[in-house]
């Protein structure tokens, strides 16, 4: 048997003293988490996970169904909680990794795709987090600060209140993990008491009883793309999972791990995106293209609860972007710019400071909100099609090797290659979406182009492909796919 002691010889450790230090920025990058630095409980993990979801981006999730979908709430629902259900399930399983391995996510990644190969799912997670989640988080953010204005008649301009929502955000993930734990907790009850009452009034005023009007797509289709979109924002998540278990003593029920993240992810996304369907079958409300999305909730509540809201959805949205900075900029640490020879010392910190900067740049530029015509729903879809591929590269090695990776120093080995990830995912990728994509105004694949009612299964057909094809390579090469070292630390 491994013991962690025994680990420690094999890879590099995190420097610095860190503990439970709250006020004090996160020593290291992605390096090994020592015992001496282990700390916390599995609860935490709820907290974590419930307050980044108690934002806009959530709600409108939801109202996909209703106003661009074409569902009635009940169908909107169903899909909701199916595809919620599927992408807390797969949170659940990746969290529960952080304490045994003691690594971030995106280098656990590289037990599966080696040391360049996972180059491919680490820059699309860099890129995800850092860029795309951090534009319309950030952005939703700045246009409820410019509402919130209003109330004391002050015209706020936008790239005012967006720099406050981005330099707000940035000092908290540049802060780094125990700072964020301790800000989630903390945002929970006002952004929990206030979404509730919010809720409230939205359910009290919709009508459950709204027509469904998919479209050419049909019932099926609609609730397809609709519960992939679902899985898409859910499992957007899953990238980061271990980033933040990773501290978490190994001898820790991992099953508790599991369940708390996993139940932060469902409990939080199922109440905020139902609330959202419901919001969009309330007389009055508008979801046209000059429409603006969060001036709806004005239809369903009364002032004072509405600028209540506004207020929490500024704040949900450093909440949620503190973790896509964080967990991004990771990502780009894990390419490995710094095992690969540079003189400068990987700094985590310096890296979410820069992936501010360029984020406001290019928020200032596109200003990508979620509402009717922004395309959010597919920018939902991409992101589940190239994490469901990655999910069956990761789940299907760490089946083969019976979750043992020796003494993990080929999570920090830059000779240790493994093609049989990145081919699979990539073929994965190009096949599923080439031939079941459909990302209308972006690219419609032939299959739902000749049946529009099947929507969009692709992140399905991609898991499966992916999964058999690493399978297979992995198979064709069993030697490659077992280490030197014996024993798993359980």
């Amino acid at each position: 048997m491994q013991t962690i002691e025994e680990v420690e010889k094999h890879v590099p450790i995190r420097e610095g003293e860190y503990g439970e230090a709250v006020a004090k920025v996160e020593p290291g990058g992605v390096e090994y988490i020592s015992h001496s630095e282990r700390h916390g409980k599995p609860i935490d993990l709820f907290w974590t996970w419930l307050s980044p979801n108690l934002e806009f981006a959530t709600v409108f999730v939801g109202v996909l169904g209703v106003a661009i979908f074409g569902l009635s709430f009940w169908e909107t629902a169903l899909a909701i909680i199916v595809g919620t259900a599927l992408g807390s399930l797969t949170h659940f399983v990746l969290s529960s990794w952080g304490p045994k391995f003691g690594v971030p996510m995106m280098v656990e990644s590289r037990g599966a795709f080696g040391f360049l190969g996972n180059i491919l799912p680490a820059g699309l997670n860099a890129f995800t987090g850092s860029i795309g989640w951090f534009i319309v988080n950030s952005v939703s953010g700045a246009f409820a600060l410019q509402a919130l204005g209003g109330l004391a008649n002050l015209t706020l301009p936008f790239w005012l209140t967006f720099l406050i929502i981005v330099v707000a955000q940035v000092a908290i993930a540049t802060l780094g993990h125990n700072f964020i734990h301790v800000f989630e907790r903390w945002a929970l009850p006002l952004l929990g008491v206030v979404f509730i009452v919010a809720c409230a009034f939205i359910f009290s005023k919709a009508n459950y009883g709204v027509a469904a009007n998919p479209g050419p797509v049909g019932h099926f289709g609609a609730l397809t793309l609709l519960f992939t979109a679902t899985f898409g924002y859910a499992a957007g998540w899953n990238p980061y999972a271990a980033d933040y278990t990773r501290y978490l003593p190994p001898t820790v029920d991992r099953n508790m791990v599991g369940f708390w993240a996993a139940a932060g992810v469902f409990v939080s996304c199922v109440v905020i995106e139902l609330a959202g369907a419901a919001l969009a079958s309330v007389p009055g409300t508008k979801w046209g293209p000059t429409d603006i999305p969060t001036v709806q909730l004005r239809q369903a509540m009364p002032d004072f609860v509405y600028y209540l809201t506004l207020l929490c959805i500024a704040i949900g949205a450093v909440a949620a972007n503190a973790i896509n900075i964080y967990s991004g900029t990771m990502s780009l640490v894990a390419l490995g710019i710094r095992e690969m020879g540079m003189t400068l010392r990987q700094r985590r910190a310096v890296l979410a400071i820069a992936a501010g900067v360029l984020g406001y740049v290019i928020g200032l530029v596109g200003q990508a909100n979620v509402g009717p015509g922004s395309k959010y729903e597919s920018f939902l879809l991409l992101i589940s099609y190239w994490i469901g591929t990655w999910l069956a590269v990761v789940f299907v090695d760490y089946w083969i090797r019976k979750g043992d990776y020796g003494d993990e120093s080929i999570f920090y080995d830059t000779h240790y290659q493994r093609w049989q990830g990145f081919a699979a995912m990539a073929i994965g990728l190009i096949v599923s979406v080439g031939l079941f994509g459909n990302v209308y105004g972006v690219y419609v694949g032939p299959i739902p182009n000749n049946i529009a009612g099947i929507g969009d299964i692709t992140f399905i057909v991609g898991f499966l492909l992916t999964a058999a094809l690493y399978y297979a390579f992995s198979m064709a090469t069993r030697r490659e796919t077992t280490t030197s070292a014996a024993g798993s630390r359980a």
